[in-house]
């Protein structure tokens, strides 16, 4: 039984115990070390991951050999390389976890003959995809519009969790700030 993920499910439509079977029928559970891959640059992204418990970061290795984290995923949140996962392509990205998790996965196939049997479903996979994107937009513009200063302010107002979970060098590359400096900005918020 996927308890999280059907909380999360209820939380945008309703859903009947006969139809909660029919979701854990397509959903696998996985459970993952710290520091283990679920997915790796070059290889097809085959599923949608749903944190039930745990965090994951996604990267990428930049031209300067260095990772750059796009995304985190804390319980409760979905990640995937959607690009990969939609056109069957190879991945760009690694997804790794930062502690030990509990990720709850379909493939495409699945999601497929869900919704072929659900299709009410549609609409929550419709409202999460609207709200990853909405997500990735207000970060784009975060990022053009405030300091890095402010940035980091706004970041960890208004993720404190993130804050207390991710190690900080790991946040430095997802605000495309140095360590150095991102130990600079704590000392003078504390």
């Amino acid at each position: 039984m996927h308890n999280n993920i059907i909380r999360h499910i209820r939380k945008f439509l309703e859903i009947n115990e006969i139809e909660v079977e029919t979701v854990n029928k397509y959903l696998e559970r996985h459970q993952f070390k710290k520091k283990e891959f679920i997915l790796q640059e070059q290889k097809v992204c085959k599923n949608l991951y749903f944190v039930e418990k745990g965090c994951l970061r996604m990267y990428f290795i930049n031209k300067k050999g260095v990772e750059q984290i796009t995304q985190f995923a804390l319980d409760g949140w979905w990640i995937s390389d959607h690009q990969s996962f939609m056109n069957n392509s190879p991945s760009d990205y690694y997804i790794q976890t930062i502690e030990e998790s509990t990720i709850v996965s379909i493939n495409n196939q699945d999601l497929d003959k869900l919704l072929i049997e659900l299709p009410h479903l549609e609409e929550y996979f419709r409202i999460i995809m609207q709200k990853a994107v909405a997500s990735a937009q207000h970060r784009s513009k975060l990022l053009y519009e405030m300091s890095k200063e402010e940035f980091y302010f706004h970041f960890s107002t208004s993720f404190p969790e993130f804050m207390v979970r991710v190690p900080q060098y790991m946040i430095a590359s997802y605000l495309g700030l140095t360590p150095e400096y991102l130990s600079e900005l704590r000392k003078k918020n504390l």
